[in-house]
C-alpha cells in the first residue's frame, strides 16, 4: 500500500477520486495527464485495493470504466515502513530475476 501511494501522480488520483466516482476519461481530463499512464496508476492503486473499477455499458453499447476509492485507513508504524522497503526490495529481485538476458 505504501508503495502505492508513495507517487506523486497517484496521491493526485486518489484526491481526485475523493470527490466521487469518476470515469476514466473525466478523471484524466481533470488531472491532466493521458488515460493510458492513468490507467498504469490506477492499476497500482487497484492492486494495493486503495480503489476499484467497474466496467459499464453506456445505451449506445459503449463500454465505460469508472473508478472510485475503496475506503482504507493506513496506520504508519516503523514496522509498516521496514515490511515496505523489504517488500520493494522484493519485488526488485524478482523484476531482475525474471528478466530475460
Amino acid at each position: 500500500m505504501l508503495a502505492a501511494i508513495g507517487h506523486p501522480q497517484r496521491l493526485r488520483i486518489i484526491a481526485g477520486l475523493s470527490e466521487g466516482r469518476v470515469h476514466v476519461s473525466e478523471l484524466a481530463r481533470r488531472l491532466g495527464i493521458s488515460r493510458p499512464l492513468l490507467y498504469l496508476h490506477l492499476e497500482r492503486l487497484e492492486k494495493a485495493g486503495l480503489v476499484t473499477g467497474d466496467l459499464e455499458l453506456a445505451s449506445d453499447g459503449k463500454a465505460m470504466k469508472y473508478f472510485e476509492l475503496v475506503p482504507f485507513d493506513l496506520h504508519l508504524t516503523e514496522d509498516v515502513v521496514l515490511a515496505a522497503l523489504r517488500a520493494d526490495e522484493e519485488e526488485g529481485l524478482k523484476d531482475v530475476q525474471e528478466t530475460p538476458r
